[in-house]
């Protein structure tokens, strides 16, 4: 069991019969009355965020959650395949559970499992991904306004701005937390 002065980012926590992890947190001590912790939780299962306060020496449930490395595969269009990397295992995971992060997956990329009670719930990928613009206009000549972009397509279908210099077939480094472009790479 967990009490309130081990929350901290990152913490999860099994409340309501849902998995939670905190994604904010901040200890209050008013000048009357008790102290309490004052939670952002995210539910790994729907997303949904939800404001809690703790008292003080309240306890809270760890969450039966796991992780795995995983080495992502193929997708099928209705699953995202992946093996376990230690033992060789095959598991699917439906898309509603990766959602948006598809727009970064990249075959033979390892990510980050998360099971809770056996189900896989949420993906983490790596913070930075290497992708090929397979679509992009040219710039125009004499166009050089300070930070000007254009978009871009990458080789997983998913769109960014990029510099107006950036052309068709260069690599670049994707933000996937954020879905910007970071830089050039070179190949």
């Amino acid at each position: 069991m967990y009490q309130t002065f081990d929350i901290r980012k990152g913490l999860k926590i099994e409340m309501d019969g849902a998995p939670w992890v905190v994604t904010d947190f901040q200890f209050v001590k008013p000048g009357k009355g008790q102290a309490f912790t004052r939670t952002k939780l995210k539910n790994l299962i729907t997303g949904n965020v939800l404001e809690r306060t703790f008292k003080t020496g309240e306890t809270l449930e760890p969450a039966q959650v796991e992780e795995h490395d995983m080495q992502y595969l193929y997708s099928d269009g209705e699953a995202f395949h992946v093996m376990n990397t230690e033992t060789y295992d095959q598991l699917a995971i439906p898309a509603n559970v990766v959602g948006d992060q598809s727009n970064w997956l990249v075959e033979e990329m390892v990510v980050k499992v998360l099971f809770y009670k056996g189900l896989p719930v949420s993906l983490e990928l790596p913070n930075f991904v290497e992708l090929e613009i397979t679509y992009t206009e040219p710039g125009m000549k004499g166009n050089t306004a300070q930070g000007a972009t254009k978009q871009a397509t990458l080789s997983t279908g998913a769109t960014v701005n990029v510099p107006l210099f950036i052309e068709q077939g260069e690599w670049v480094k994707v933000d996937t937390r954020t879905g910007e472009y970071v830089e050039r790479v070179r190949r």
